[in-house]
This record gives structure tokens, C-alpha cells and sequence, in this order.
């Protein structure tokens, strides 16, 4: 038997609805694979459909060591704080509240933080009138540690969570096999990464041609690098974690080769590779022929291992057919979305499997690792952009602390930064960007960039998870109307549910709807389509100055980027006047210009308004 045969042996379709521990699952669905991403259709039933969950989740609150008491305070909390009347209805267990392995291959309650187990605190959270919520990963741990991640398990855990009469499950992605994920073996790029290509060969029907990667190949999408030797390296799938990375434009990349055959039949190609296991050269490689729209696939596996990453040898032949004529001939990894995608997969069908009719929501949480923008609304009904917006959660009355901006992931504007631009990625027919949760309430942020925060959140319709203890809130206080602010909540959950899309960036004028801004010392403005045919505005100063400028938006440039997304344009055009509700003083005002201006936000501040035509 041949390496390529021992490989597809190995790598045979599982018959249980779980996921390998020992290979990536073979992919022989074509819903499941990278071209059908763009085709806008969710698998497994997906609801859709839902506007952004609203709740509280546990983790910057008290990290690991939330408890059953704790819990129960803030469901609490939700009612007296008349919070639950608003829309926060999710009370969400974050990591932290399994025993450290399975019993019995089953996931367990720690009985010292939940000794009455979790189906009775998600009793005593369902008799409130509010919504239980629990946390796993796709891996084999969890980001804490503990070893009960669901990878392998996802028939069981699905059943366990229908049982406990969960309503919502954020799903993590740190101990994930087939990437090098945070807490990972970082050889598992071999999974993620293409081999070094330096040529291919294609010989059969009297055709014997060999193609080198630079000289005759055309990379397609973003990513892949000519090195100097002569080959192309870095094939694969741009890791989105980090800050500073766009979610615009084609986050992958390929090498297509031109093949014209004089005649129709079964023809061999052999690749010239070296490949490693290593971050930009790894040993999956996937060879297609046809262009993305119509490819069949020939080869969707492990390369065996070279001496180096330079050391280049011939696979073994890869049968193939070539049509009559120029043939497109792909090769490519699409592995780290794909298998992603497969594992967030499964399990919404292990919860599909475990009650048909469930109402379940799915939170999927792998950090814009694998670009979830362009699949998550497959199977989820959120998914996270970058990683954790805070890394000094919350533990025994100390309130953790987050900061307004960072280089990396860990801020509110490094988060707003790569979520506003990625508004039309959502919507009730996918889902919903998610920059994390709320930081209000930690140490660090003010109360100013707390309402700016809220704001952000909800013209960007993101999911509204409270970070806090809320403990630390009394009805009416400075807390309180922040996150109580009802005109706000109303954006995010407004019925025609569209993302704010940002249309003037004072540092970015040609494309502010589509172009990455991480320098914070400007003023974006944002607009929002609502159903009733009013639209919000949102002025917004991320700098850590007053800015004394004034800036002004007109009717004409509102309705270029966003007329086609609103209820009554026409009206919206011809209104005679104007009724501006400033959404954090209340103040109304008339304006007859359809000039929309704003002087003197101070640092860090915003003045939103929602606009009513007359």
C-alpha cells in the first residue's frame, strides 16, 4: 500500500456524528467546502432569522472561579436591575464550571463552585423568565485547561446540554487539533498550510509539461509569497486573531496553473514540494481542476513530511481529468476554515440530532482565526472577530480591567476598529459580527468611554453580553443608564437588523466603509437603517482629545451608501424636515437643511442621534 493510500486510509469517514482526534474528517460534501461559502445558504437548519443575543456571560466578571451562587446573584441582578425587561435574557457560564476531566465520557458539574448541578441552576434561571447559557471548545480542552473539550464528543455533550435545558452556547477554539490554535501544538500548521511549490508536472495522452510555480502559476487571493529560490510558500489561510489584519477582500490564496490538453482523458501530476510543520509551510495539500465555481477535487490530503522546508521532492502521481483544451489546475488549502467549519458542524448537528426543535443559540468563539466572516453564518448565529477584547478578567470583588486602545486585541477600539467595517458580513440572514463582550465596569474605562463603547455595540449589532459584576450596579446610577439605556438597546435590536455602516472616517476618505483604521486620533460617523424609516447617526471621537472640529453629513451621502438598505428612501430624500433625538440626552431638535452636523465631541466621546424624516 502507497503513503497516499496509508493516509486515506487512516483518514476514512467516521459513521458517529463526531469529530476525529486522530485526522482531520474527510470532506466529500461540497456544502462544506470552501466554494460554497459565498453561496449565502446555512446548513442543518439553521435558524435564522434572530437579532443579536442580549445577556450577562460570567468570564470578565470572575474568570474561572464563577460559581452556582454567584450565578444566581446576577439572574437576580437581571430582574432587579429591571435589566431582564430590556433585553438581557442570557445568563451564560463561561469557562471554569466543569470537573477537570470527564465522567464516564461525560461532562460534569464541579460540585464545589455548582453543587446542584447544572439542570437545576438552569431550572432556577428558567423560573426567573430568563435564558441558560454554557461554554465549551471544538478541541480537547478548554481554554482553562480542563480536559472535556468537545472534540469527539459532540453526540454526547449535544445531548447533556438539551437535558440541562441550555439556551445558548459559546463555543471556543483553544485546544483545536487541526490548527495552531492558542493553546495548540504550533506543528499543527501542517494542517493549515500548503507545502513549498516549486512545480508540478503533467504528463498523459502525449503530454509530458512541467510548470514552475513562479515562472508559470498565477497566485490567487492574498497571502502567498515568491521566495527567491524560485518556489511559492505561505499557501493557505490568513490567521485573523491579531489586530491590524483586515476581514476585507481574499483572505486565502492559490496557485492556478494553465493545462491545455489535446485530448480529453486521465492524466498524472506529480507536485514538487518541500513541506514542514511550521506557521506559512505546512503538509495539506488540496489540487483541484476547474476554477472555484466548478472544481472537482482530486487530492485533499497530507503530504508526506521532507529533510526540510527546502528540500524539494515529487508526490506520488495524482490521477485527474482533463477536458479537451485549457484546464485550470488549483492548488490550495482551504483546510483551516474548512475544518472549522466542520467541527462547529457537527456539533449544531449533534444538538439538531438531540432535539429536532430546539432553539438554541450558537456562539462561535475561534477569534477570526479562520476568517469566520466568510463561513460562520453556516452554522452560527454569532461568531467572535478577534481575540478576547480583555486578558485581566475579574476574581473575589476585583473588577479586572480593559483599556480604551492596545496594538494587539485586548481593547475597545482595536475591537470596533476591525468589527465596523464588517457590516455586511451580518444580518438576519447570516448572523452577527462579535467583538467581544461588554468591558463596562472594569477598571480603566470611564464612564464616557463606556457610553461610547455601548454605542458602538449596538449601532454595530453586535451581541450585548454584560461583563460585570452586577453587584456593582444600582438602578438609576451612571451604570445603570449606560447599559440601561433603552433608545440605544432599540438600534441593536431593531426589526430590519443591519449593521451600522461607517461613511466618513476623518483620517480615511476614500473608502471608510471598507478600509482598516487602527490610528484612533480621528472622528468616524456611522449610519443605521431602521424599519420604521428612521436612521441612526452616530458621531464618534476615538482620540484622547476634544476635537473641536465640526463635522457634517448630508442626506445625499447617507443615501449613496446606505439608500438601498433603507425602508422609504424617496421619503427619507424629500423630507421637508428632520426630528433629531440625541439618544444619550435626550434633547430633540428640528433640522430643515439635511445637513447633519456636530462640533466639539470631547475625548472619547459620541453624540448619536436618531433621525426622523418629516
Amino acid at each position: 500500500m502507497s503513503i497516499i493510500e496509508d493516509l486515506n486510509e487512516a483518514n476514512k469517514p467516521i459513521s458517529a456524528k463526531t469529530t476525529s482526534r486522530t485526522a482531520p474528517d474527510v470532506l466529500t460534501d461540497p456544502k462544506y467546502m470552501f466554494p460554497a461559502f459565498s453561496n449565502g445558504e446555512v446548513l442543518l437548519n439553521k435558524k435564522i432569522g434572530r437579532l443579536p443575543a442580549m445577556g450577562w456571560n460570567s468570564w470578565n466578571a470572575f474568570g474561572s472561579k464563577n460559581n452556582e451562587e454567584l450565578t444566581k446573584s446576577m439572574a437576580d441582578a437581571l430582574i432587579d436591575l429591571d435589566l431582564a425587561n430590556l433585553g438581557y435574557k442570557y445568563i451564560v457560564l463561561d469557562d471554569g464550571c466543569y470537573k477537570s476531566e470527564r465522567v464516564d465520557g461525560l461532562l460534569s458539574n464541579e460540585t464545589i463552585k455548582f453543587p446542584s448541578g447544572f439542570k437545576a441552576l438552569s431550572d432556577y434561571i428558567h423560573d426567573k423568565g430568563l435564558k441558560f447559557g454554557m461554554y465549551n471548545d471544538i478541541g480537547t480542552n478548554l481554554c482553562a485547561g480542563s480536559a472535556v473539550g468537545t472534540c469527539g464528543f459532540e453526540d454526547v455533550d449535544a445531548k447533556s446540554y438539551i437535558d440541562w435545558g441550555v439556551d445558548f452556547i459559546k463555543v471556543d477554539n483553544c485546544y483545536y487539533l487541526w490548527d495552531n490554535a492558542t493553546f495548540s501544538d504550533e506543528k499543527n500548521a501542517q494542517y493549515t498550510y500548503a507545502p513549498n511549490i516549486r512545480s508540478i508536472t503533467v504528463s498523459g495522452e502525449g503530454l509530458n509539461v512541467t510548470l514552475n510555480a513562479v515562472k508559470d502559476g498565477v497566485l490567487l487571493g492574498e497571502g502567498a509569497i515568491i521566495d527567491s529560490n524560485d518556489f511559492v510558500s505561505n499557501i493557505g489561510t490568513l490567521d485573523g486573531t491579531h489586530g491590524g489584519v483586515t476581514p476585507i477582500g481574499d483572505r486565502w490564496c492559490e496557485i492556478a496553473f494553465t493545462v491545455n490538453a489535446s485530448v480529453a482523458g486521465e492524466y498524472s501530476i506529480t507536485v514538487n514540494y518541500a513541506s514542514g510543520e511550521e506557521v506559512g509551510v505546512g503538509r495539506w495539500l488540496q489540487l483541484a481542476v476547474g476554477n472555484v465555481n466548478n472544481e472537482t477535487r482530486y487530492f485533499d490530503n497530507l503530504l508526506p513530511l521532507t529533510d526540510s522546508t527546502t528540500t524539494f521532492i515529487d508526490s506520488e502521481e495524482i490521477k485527474v481529468s482533463l477536458n479537451e483544451g485549457d484546464n485550470i489546475i488549483r492548488l490550495m488549502n482551504h483546510r483551516r476554515q474548512e475544518n472549522t467549519l466542520n467541527s462547529y458542524a457537527v456539533f449544531l448537528e449533534g444538538l439538531n440530532k438531540a432535539k429536532q426543535d430546539h432553539d438554541i443559540v450558537l456562539s462561535i468563539c475561534e477569534w477570526g482565526k479562520t476568517q469566520p466572516q466568510n463561513w460562520g453564518y453556516k452554522v452560527g448565529d454569532s461568531w467572535r472577530i478577534l481575540n478576547d477584547i480583555t486578558f485581566s478578567v475579574g476574581s473575589d470583588g476585583n473588577p479586572g480591567s480593559c483599556t480604551w486602545s492596545s496594538n494587539y486585541t485586548n481593547s475597545i477600539t482595536s475591537q470596533y476598529n476591525k468589527a465596523v467595517i464588517m457590516d455586511e458580513f451580518s444580518g438576519l440572514d447570516k448572523g452577527w459580527n462579535d467583538p467581544d463582550m461588554f468591558v463596562i465596569g472594569m477598571d480603566g474605562i470611564t464612564n464616557t468611554m463606556s457610553k461610547t463603547h455601548m454605542t458602538m455595540w449596538c449601532m454595530m449589532n453586535s451581541p450585548l453580553m454584560l461583563g460585570m459584576d452586577l453587584r456593582r450596579v444600582t438602578k438609576g446610577d451612571e451604570l445603570w443608564n449606560i447599559i440601561a439605556n433603552k433608545d440605544l438597546i432599540a438600534l441593536n435590536q431593531d426589526a430590519l437588523g443591519i449593521q451600522a455602516k461607517r461613511i466618513y472616517c476623518s483620517i480615511e476618505s476614500d473608502n471608510p466603509d471598507t478600509a482598516y483604521v487602527a490610528n484612533n486620533n480621528r472622528v468616524d460617523i456611522l449610519v443605521k437603517s431602521l424599519a420604521n424609516g428612521d436612521i441612526a447617526l452616530s458621531f464618534i471621537n476615538l482620540s484622547d482629545t476634544k476635537d473641536t472640529n465640526e463635522y457634517s453629513i448630508d442626506v445625499s451621502r447617507i443615501i449613496s451608501y446606505i439608500g438601498h438598505k433603507m425602508v422609504d428612501p424617496d421619503k427619507f430624500i424629500h423630507a421637508s424636515s428632520y426630528s433629531l433625538t440625541d439618544l444619550w440626552s435626550g434633547e430633540v431638535t428640528k433640522n430643515t437643511s439635511g445637513i447633519f452636523s456636530v462640533t466639539d465631541i470631547d475625548a472619547y466621546d459620541n453624540v448619536t442621534l436618531r433621525v426622523t424624516p418629516i
